[in-house]
């Protein structure tokens, strides 16, 4: 049995970024719960600053092709540094041109719909980056009507946090990821 489809978006493009390197460990995980995972960098699918005017007349081909590949998936996992107590630019921005994508007849915010998400993050405070959980959780169900499973990943000290083999030292948070995970593959199984 094929398991269900799962994209993997590290919300940061820094070189050496623990998030990209969570983004990776997770994939790692996800297929270990028997997902078909897909990973991808928000570097290629490069996006101007939203602009509601240019949305209503030309849509950025990055966005469409984003959302198409998010539409793509029954589950999605996403991590997000903390900037200034929420989530970055980069991925705030990709999430609001992705929701105003809009092909045929399709309702709005598209591409939230129909598929579970789960979220993680690593920040080099003792918080684990909480506060952009928070904030990415408030724009995906409330802002977008995501169905976001309530199974995170908030990993601290992010400078310390990784073994040589970019694995995660401590219990606590290794063993978040494992449950995020597994739950995740269950709730997209059932997904259309």
């Amino acid at each position: 049995m094929v398991g269900p489809k799962i994209l993997v978006i590290p919300g940061s493009l820094r070189s050496g970024s623990h998030n990209v390197r969570l983004a990776a460990l997770a994939a790692k995980e996800l297929t270990l719960a028997e997902a078909n995972v897909t990973r991808i960098s928000l570097e290629d699918y490069s996006l101007p600053l939203f602009d509601a005017d240019v949305a209503a007349t030309a849509m950025p081909q990055a966005a469409v092709r984003l959302k198409q590949m998010i539409m793509a998936h029954q589950g999605v996992f996403i991590t997000s540094p903390e900037y200034s107590a929420s989530v970055t630019p980069l991925l705030k921005n990709a999430i609001d041109w992705v929701s105003r994508v809009r092909e045929g007849a399709e309702p709005t915010y598209a591409a939230f719909k129909n598929r579970v998400f789960a979220i993680g993050s690593v920040t080099n405070s003792g918080s684990g980056g909480v506060r952009s959980l928070i904030a990415l959780r408030q724009i995906l169900e409330l802002g977008c009507g995501a169905l976001v499973i309530p199974e995170q990943v908030a990993v601290p000290r992010a400078d310390q946090a990784f073994d040589d083999n970019d694995n995660l030292k401590e219990e606590a948070p290794a063993a978040a990821l494992t449950a995020m995970a597994r739950r995740l593959v269950e709730l997209a199984a059932v997904m259309p």
